[in-house]
């Protein structure tokens, strides 16, 4: 009996301390294994939210700023651009098309005679490059026509393209040299007026005045008759006859 005690006793004292070892152990080892498994939920948890957050973070970017919405609104602004420009070239268009100048027309009614020695029927004349004095006379009478009446018959006397040309030439110079000696003789017959209105006049400004007025005068005498001198030179003997032979015609049927 003592001897079963003793035995295990004996037994006793020599498992406790390897069951006790063996207890330390385990709890050793199961750490590690929690340990590890902590580690593993760590990365997996540390992996987790960075995952999440780089795929919130893509996302939001990618919905925010998306690359069809950033390419396509510059070509809407470029188009809207480009629309305004357009815009622009039509109300440029259309603002240079409605302040495009008339163009001039001459005032066909008479004009009140503005100096008291000249009527409104010379007035008028004087304005408008019309010969009331018939100042072309010496050249009509001696076979040199004036260039409106070569280019009145044009047709009738087979006028050449040349020929119609230089005598439009001398027909527009000769219209424009009688509106500026009839618009000189309008001023020149106003100043004498004046002066004599005013009693200021005297023996020179009269003078200086009335030598003026026979110049603008002979001026525009001169330069209907040259008119007439080069249209003669143009025409041929054949187209002189027939032109004076036209005039005498339509005098007649007048």
């Amino acid at each position: 009996m003592l001897k079963q005690l003793l035995f295990t006793s004996l037994c006793l004292l020599f498992f406790i301390p390897v069951f006790a070892q063996t207890h330390e152990d385990s709890v050793k080892n199961n750490p590690v294994t929690d340990t590890i498994a902590k580690h593993q939920v760590a990365d997996t948890v540390s992996k987790k939210p960075t995952d999440t957050v780089k795929h919130a973070v893509v996302d939001s970017v990618t919905k925010v700023h998306p690359t069809d919405s950033v390419v396509k609104q510059p070509e809407a602004d470029s188009s809207a651009s480009v629309s305004n420009k357009s815009a622009i070239k039509t109300t440029k268009k259309s603002t240079t098309k409605a302040t495009t100048k008339p163009p001039v027309v001459l005032d066909a009614e008479p004009k009140h005679s503005t100096v008291k020695t000249i009527n409104d029927l010379r007035y008028n004349a004087y304005l408008k490059g019309d010969d009331l004095d018939n100042m072309a006379l010496a050249g009509d009478l001696n076979h040199f026509p004036s260039p409106d009446s070569a280019l009145k018959y044009k047709k009738q006397l087979d006028l050449s393209p040349i020929q119609v040309g230089q005598l439009t030439k001398l027909s527009t110079e000769l219209h424009r040299k009688k509106v500026e000696m009839g618009t000189n003789i309008i001023r020149n017959e106003k100043m004498l007026d004046s002066l004599f209105h005013s009693r200021q006049i005297d023996e020179g400004s009269l003078i200086f005045y009335t030598n003026r007025s026979g110049l603008y005068y002979g001026e525009l005498k001169g330069a209907i008759l040259m008119a007439c001198y080069k249209t003669e030179k143009l025409l041929t003997p054949a187209q002189i006859k027939k032109l004076e032979t036209l005039e005498k015609t339509s005098e007649l049927v007048k």
